[in-house]
């Protein structure tokens, strides 16, 4: 609940319209078989149909969440709609709509921060020594942005 209030003041703040809302299936989805994953997916995306869309909230991954997921509840909805709706989701691949570089962004956008906080600070980059706690997507691509801008590889 937190996090959808989170979510919802973010957006509104920023007015990007994109609800705010965040839901979930309790579950492991590394203990179900790709077509159990399927299933469960479009059946979840069918039920959330009458409460989201591109006109009122528009899902988009997290934990637990792919490309093929993001995939699934895009052709799920737009099955049931009759047309195409690449706009009910972020995160699905680009060859389906998807924008080019969003995996990465949530760690760019952190990287830039940390960045330019030790910038700000008149520190350098090297030898900074930093804790990422959490190794998923957005983690990951932190540690590497920061590992490639101390060793002068981005700038």
């Amino acid at each position: 609940m937190a996090l959808s209030m989170e979510m919802t003041w973010k957006c509104a703040l920023v007015d990007v319209p994109f609800g705010g809302a965040k839901g979930g299936i309790v579950c492991n989805p590394k203990v179900l078989s790709i077509g159990e994953l399927e299933r469960l997916t479009r059946r979840y995306t069918y039920s959330l149909m009458p409460i989201i869309g591109p006109d009122k909230d528009i899902p988009a991954p997290d934990v637990n969440t792919n490309e093929q997921i993001m995939a699934w509840i895009m052709d799920t909805y737009s099955m049931n709609n009759g047309y195409c709706s690449p706009g009910i989701v972020t995160g699905k691949p680009l060859d389906v709509g998807g924008s080019l570089g969003r995996t990465d962004a949530t760690g760019l956008g952190i990287a830039f921060t940390v960045e330019n906080t030790i910038k700000k600070k008149k520190k350098s980059l090297k030898g900074l020594k930093v804790v990422i706690q959490g190794y998923g997507n957005v983690g990951s691509s932190v540690g590497n942005f920061l590992v490639r801008w101390v060793a002068g590889l981005l700038l």
